[in-house]
């Protein structure tokens, strides 16, 4: 099973269960950006740590392992159910969320069609947003390419940014503004 089929797979039995989510990180980055490594599969789920035996039966349907033995525990400190497909060793991690911007992004959500099933992935100015906050260098470089081949919507991202900023006390705004300049001057 390839990426792609899993994907699909996924996405099937997350709309079948009625389970909001979306796409995110370098599996997003591949429909924004340019090609590049990734190994897992990273998806925001449209509901809270509540309501896990959902997306438990999900995660039975689809076949695929946890990767924790105890998983309440850790979905309580981390919000995240880590699994891993045997067949292909392709991890997926399913994270929940409830906050107000994570509403807001599943709303925006952009359906890309694989192999005929239209999957719902984060929008670009969403996965800049995320990547910002994430901050990591590789994060960085991503949104540099995802913003040279993209029409972005400004207002949206700096808005965000600035909430975030002022909630976690970080700078991804003069980040963000740092980055156009450079991607400008390419």
């Amino acid at each position: 099973m390839s990426f792609k089929e899993l994907l699909v797979k996924i996405a099937s039995e997350l709309d079948r269960a009625g389970i909001d989510y979306m796409v995110i990180g370098g599996q997003a980055v591949l429909v924004y950006g340019e090609p590049r490594l990734t190994k897992d599969i990273d998806i925001t789920l449209g509901i809270s740590p509540q309501k896990m035996n959902m997306i438990l039966n999900v995660i039975d349907n689809i076949d695929l392992d946890i990767l924790v033995s105890n998983i309440e525990s850790f979905v309580k400190r981390t919000w995240v159910i880590p699994a891993i497909d045997k067949e292909t060793g392709i991890r997926v991690d399913f994270i929940f969320s409830a906050s107000p911007y994570e509403k807001e992004a599943m709303k925006r959500t952009v359906k890309v069609q694989i192999d005929g099933y239209h999957v719902k992935f984060v929008s670009v100015e969403d996965l800049i947003i995320q990547k910002l906050v994430s901050g990591r260098p590789r994060d960085i470089e991503d949104v540099k390419k995802i913003l040279l081949k993209n029409p972005v919507h400004m207002i949206y991202v700096e808005k965000w940014l600035k909430e975030f900023d002022e909630s976690l006390g970080i700078d991804t705004l003069k980040t963000f503004r740092k980055i156009l300049k450079e991607v400008k001057d390419e």
